[in-house]
């Protein structure tokens, strides 16, 4: 029988998953409001105390040196999204981590715009 201690692992070969629900510490909403085009990026700063995050948090902030999507980190890091926003949640509020949501100046549900969508998807 397994260590109560130890988190949940599978071995895929020459990487280890850990279930998301342990990576989250049992959390499945995001404390920051995120999208898959929602841009992070690290601040090169934050108040992140030894031990408060967990390896997760570490991958994750190192991808966001750069700006990234929430969808790029989560495919990084092969973990659901949620996963990645609750994970990004806890550095952003650390300050380590900022968030950009995309700027949307259209309306993705005006009729015109879906037709020119679909006419340029047929000409492919």
């Amino acid at each position: 029988m397994p260590d109560s201690d130890e988190p949940p692992v599978a071995d895929l070969g020459d990487e280890l998953w850990v279930r998301p629900y342990t990576v989250t510490n049992g959390r499945t909403h995001p404390s920051a409001a995120l999208d898959l085009m929602s841009q992070v990026r690290a601040t090169g700063r934050g108040r992140i105390a030894p031990g408060s995050l967990g390896f997760e948090h570490a991958q994750a902030l190192r991808l966001c040196n750069s700006p990234t999507s929430v969808a790029e980190v989560a495919a990084h890091l092969r973990q659901p999204v949620m996963v990645v926003k609750v994970l990004l949640s806890d550095l952003i509020e650390s300050g380590a981590v900022t968030a950009r949501m995309p700027i949307t100046d259209f309306d993705a549900a005006d009729p015109n715009l879906l037709e020119a969508l679909l006419n340029g998807l047929r000409r492919l």
